[in-house]
């Protein structure tokens, strides 16, 4: 198999109508195919989680769906009668490549049969974009379920090195690369901070502090609360003023435990609530209204919301865990900081003691390490070594 070569591929995953990141991921990642001139097809799912699994009000998106895409609604991830299906329709399609996305242990047991199906054909090559092999938090099965799901692929993209050091646990000798997530340019161009901030109401004359993306306990929301209460301490040295945060993402827990916490600090009129679902068109608006995207993990594999900065040129203060601090050069395109509240606050006044003008330049220059070109041409490369 050469990229060489135009192919019938199949991307396997989330896609329009559902919402979210992976679906983002997997509508750019077919669209970069096709522009190569291969042919390509998304079948993603009519049921993607059971009502219990889901912790967000709504799995599908409100936006038009993606313009010249071929998306095939049809897996059904609770019924292995549909497994049985997809998977004999797609053995009697012979694709030459299916890539197929895992980042949840729950979803083994469906794309696992469905891909032992295929491999019957002698033909298709499978590809694996594993996000996460040791899921953010544990449930009964997870193992049993990976195991499972391994089995039929061929080859494995990771999107940091805790994962494939994580999929090693699993599949030793299978062909596997670490390659970085590329850019989200898929959330249009750059607009002004001024125009970003009038779009949201937000005031020109304060520094803007973004945490951005649904809000889960692995994600740090509450650490950073913690810094915020540090900054606004009168004898907290050095003194940071006239800063709001930005909290912009659903709620995927009980919102209560944080209205709490907010309370108890006393920073509600330090805090601007944006915690709705963000629709991909209004994505931008965040970012460039931004000065500098917080992420204040207590665990992480890659992040998302990492090559949404790069692409929108915002700088970054990521937590030194999982793959985040390899991602974000600290000093030049952003600073690391260690997962607590003392930490995440003295980062935060460093940044503006620098000033922009310091990570700018570094943040342009490595942008140009994160492209899709370069992820298409890791997961053909790997197609063909099997």
């Amino acid at each position: 198999m050469s990229s060489a070569f135009h192919q019938n591929i199949v991307i396997i995953g989330p896609a329009h109508p559902l919402r979210g990141g992976l679906a983002s991921y997997d509508e750019r990642l077919a669209k970069e195919f096709q522009q190569q001139g291969n042919e390509v097809s998304i079948y993603t799912f009519s049921l993607q989680y059971p009502s219990f699994l889901f912790p967000g009000t709504t799995q599908f998106s409100s936006e038009p769906p993606p313009a010249n895409l071929n998306i095939e609604v049809c897996i059904n991830s609770v019924n292995p009668l549909n497994w049985i299906k997809t998977g004999n329709r797609l053995k009697k399609e012979r694709p030459d490549l299916i890539i197929v996305r895992y980042w949840l242990p729950f979803m083994g047991p469906c794309l696992g049969t469905i891909l032992r199906k295929v491999k019957k054909n002698r033909h298709t090559r499978i590809v694996c974009i594993a996000d996460n092999i040791i899921p953010h938090e544990k449930r009964f099965g997870d193992k049993a379920f990976t195991k499972y799901f391994v089995k039929p692929i061929d080859a494995f993209i990771t999107m940091s090195e805790k994962v494939l050091s994580d999929l090693r646990l699993f599949a030793k000798d299978k062909p596997a690369k670490y390659v970085v997530h590329p850019l989200y340019d898929n959330f249009g161009e750059k607009v002004s901070k001024e125009d970003a901030r009038e779009k949201l109401a937000i005031g020109n004359g304060q520094k803007i502090l973004l945490f951005f993306g649904f809000i889960r306990r692995y994600k740090g929301l509450d650490i950073l609360l913690d810094a915020i209460k540090l900054l606004k301490d009168k004898n907290y040295q050095p003194p940071i003023t006239n800063f709001q945060l930005l909290i912009a993402g659903e709620f995927y827990e009980d919102r209560k435990t944080y209205d709490e916490q907010i309370t108890q600090l006393g920073i509600k009129d330090d805090l601007i609530l944006h915690t709705d679902f963000i629709p991909d068109s209004e994505v931008k608006y965040y970012l460039c209204a931004s000065d500098l995207v917080v992420q204040p993990y207590r665990n992480a594999t890659q992040s998302g919301v990492t090559p949404l900065a790069y692409h929108f040129e915002v700088p970054m203060i990521v937590t030194n865990v999982g793959g985040l601090p390899n991602l974000v050069p600290d000093n030049k395109v952003g600073l690391v900081a260690e997962p607590n509240a003392s930490s995440i606050a003295q980062k935060i006044i460093e940044y503006f003691e620098k000033g922009e003008g310091h990570f700018l330049p570094y943040l342009i220059e490595e942008k140009k390490k994160f492209s899709w070109t370069k992820m298409t041409e890791s997961i053909l490369e790997l197609a063909q070594s099997v």
